[in-house]
């Protein structure tokens, strides 16, 4: 029994240490969820995979707050994105605009596919003309030991 007890008494020491923090919500719900619309549409920089109003990342929890800051301060959706891509570049939005500085990221996977594709096609014609091109080293006899062979398997 005492051990279920001090067993007890360390589990409740220990919830606080284990529980997690409570998101921050700014006193107006206009504000959190205009908030959420913008940071979804970002990139966190620190993560890089995960959008900026679903990090964790310290970085990311400043941003959020700075953005809650401009909100507040009466500044447009789009303003807010030109600051942020300002501030960080293009590679903070998800959908970047399609510009001289970001063609290579819209047009390279089609490139690339397109360079695989083209190689692909040029290792399956030489090898074609190298099976072709290839002498038969098999004798007469031994051709027709393997016709017998492959006429007898599918029997």
């Amino acid at each position: 029994m005492r051990r279920l007890l001090a067993l007890l008494l360390l589990a409740c020491a220990f919830c606080p240490l284990m529980a997690k923090e409570a998101p921050y919500l700014a006193q107006d719900p206009a504000v959190e969820k205009r908030l959420i619309d913008i940071s979804e549409e970002m990139r966190c920089l620190v993560c890089q995979n995960e959008s900026l109003a679903a990090s964790q990342a310290d970085l990311a929890k400043d941003l959020r707050q700075e953005l809650r800051e401009q909100i507040k301060a009466g500044k447009s959706d789009a303003e807010i994105r030109d600051f942020m891509v300002s501030r960080y570049g293009d590679f903070v939005l998800y959908r970047p605009p399609v510009k001289s500085t970001t063609w290579l990221l819209w047009l390279g996977p089609f490139v690339g596919m397109l360079c695989g594709l083209i190689a692909l096609a040029f290792f399956l014609r030489s090898r074609r003309r190298d099976i072709q091109a290839a002498p038969s080293t098999l004798t007469a006899e031994e051709l027709k030991t393997a016709e017998q062979l492959m006429q007898d398997g599918s029997k």
